[in-house]
């Protein structure tokens, strides 16, 4: 059966996405690579808190339920999704990960892992890059003794290895990762640029409410930072009081890794475990080959249209339009964005299919 849309990933964009093809009255599927509509908030460290109030961090038309001035919890955003899949009873397609999507006649053909295929005449990517970390090739990393993992691995402090840890680099995921393991750990932050803190609540009210106010939250400023500029690292004042104290200790980025530690010049840090929190890349593998592209060329788009394959579009890419592009909050004005552009598209497609005449005899 030829679909409208296949969206791949049930997550917070995966449902934004079916929730304006929902309005738009398009036919859809979303396929999920594991077993319930959560996206990646179940593989998230355990103390994982949102940087913005409930009441900034809901999808469209179901509000985030409880008090809407605290800020939710890791296991509290995996419920509030799994409630808005439920709510609006999407159709969902679970332990369906997509292995590859091939153009077939005037669509696509998805595959998955487990052998099944999905058509459809257009596809929304919204599987997010979580499961692509970036892992930079650092000098001298390869022959490092102790523990590697990137910060999407990390869970909780008693799964880290060792007293002493460093964590490369400097956003919010790594300092908010760095405090909690001070608490058991020799931390230190090491990074090309030292942290840059925003305060969380300006002239006592939580940063989203300025943002919101102002507009900035949602202006489509997407196309001026394709670079993806680092975020700064929303405080209430105690991770700065952990750097100010000594119980945080950050570092200029090292010279070179070796197999008991980081090395700066002729000195050596030693280092039990090694913590990556140096963001991710979004190439998703199954795009790979489509067109004839390389996956990152596929997954190239602009306010989430792909730019060199006709008919694959994007919601919840970070900067995709907006600074909230990639959150909960963002991610619904994004996907009705993105549906309208959708829509334009399968209509140019059916216009443009010639019409045979019958011949009069």
């Amino acid at each position: 059966m030829m679909l409208d849309v296949i969206v791949i990933g049930a997550g917070q964009a995966g449902l934004a996405a079916a929730h304006a093809l929902t309005q738009a009255g398009l036919s859809f599927k979303i396929l999920e690579a594991g077993n319930r509509a959560a996206g990646s908030w179940p593989h998230y460290y355990d103390s994982l808190t949102l940087f913005s109030p409930a009441r900034f961090s809901s999808l469209p038309e179901l509000p985030f339920a409880g008090d809407p001035e605290r800020y939710p919890l890791r296991d509290e955003v995996i419920s509030y999704l799994e409630n808005y899949a439920r709510h609006f009873d999407f159709p969902l397609v679970y332990q369906a990960r997509v292995r590859q999507i091939v153009r077939e006649g005037e669509g696509f053909l998805l595959s998955t892992e487990a052998g099944q295929t999905f058509q459809a005449r257009a596809v929304i990517a919204a599987s997010g890059p979580f499961n692509q970390p970036n892992i930079p090739a650092f000098a001298g990393l390869q022959q490092f003794g102790g523990r590697l993992l990137h910060s999407s691995a990390y869970l909780r402090p008693a799964n880290v290895a060792g007293s002493r840890v460093a964590i490369v680099g400097s956003g919010n995921s790594a300092v908010q990762i760095a405090y909690e393991l001070a608490h058991t750990h020799q931390v230190m932050l090491t990074a090309r640029q030292a942290p840059r803190f925003m305060a969380q609540r300006p002239f006592g009210l939580d940063l989203h409410v300025w943002l919101t106010r102002s507009g900035l939250d949602r202006l489509p400023l997407g196309d001026w930072f394709q670079l993806n500029p680092t975020t700064p690292v929303l405080d209430h004042g105690l991770y700065r009081q952990a750097f100010a104290s000594g119980a945080l200790n950050f570092r200029p980025l090292f010279d070179r890794v070796t197999r008991d530690g980081l090395q700066w010049g002729d000195s050596v840090e030693p280092v039990d475990t090694l913590i990556m929190a140096t963001g991710f890349i979004n190439s998703p593998a199954y795009l790979a080959g489509l067109d004839g592209l390389g996956a990152a060329a596929a997954a190239e788009q602009r306010g989430g249209v792909a730019s060199q394959v006709p008919g694959l579009f994007f919601v919840g890419t970070a900067w995709q339009r907006s600074h909230a592009s990639a959150t909960l909050r963002g991610v619904g004005p994004d996907a009705v964005h993105v549906v309208k552009q959708l829509q334009r598209y399968l209509r140019a497609k059916v216009t443009a299919v010639p019409v045979v005449r019958a011949c009069c005899r």
